[in-house]
């Protein structure tokens, strides 16, 4: 019998990982997006709480990209874009 140890996201219980840096990366996404999605519907009133948490979520997934975008090269969100275009 073999033994396997694998990590529990503890803001995400359903999602397992083989690695405790992976679950520790979900973990700090998930806080980032939590944080994001109560920013921004305080900004915009009429925003929906799944369309909060859905935006929320895509842009902390993408925060390399945003963050450079928001740094100092808006062009880096063509390459989300770009992305997009490839899955549809």
């Amino acid at each position: 019998m073999a033994v396997e140890i694998v990590y529990r996201s503890s803001r995400d219980p359903e999602r397992l990982f083989m690695d405790k840096a992976q679950a520790d990366r979900h973990d700090k996404m998930l806080e980032l997006a939590e944080t994001l999605a109560e920013v921004l519907q305080s900004a915009v009133p009429g925003l929906g709480e799944q369309l909060a948490d859905d935006v929320s979520i895509y842009m902390a997934r993408h925060r390399d990209i945003f963050a450079k975008a928001f740094k100092s090269s808006p062009d880096a969100l063509a390459e989300l874009t770009s992305d997009a275009a490839a899955e549809a």
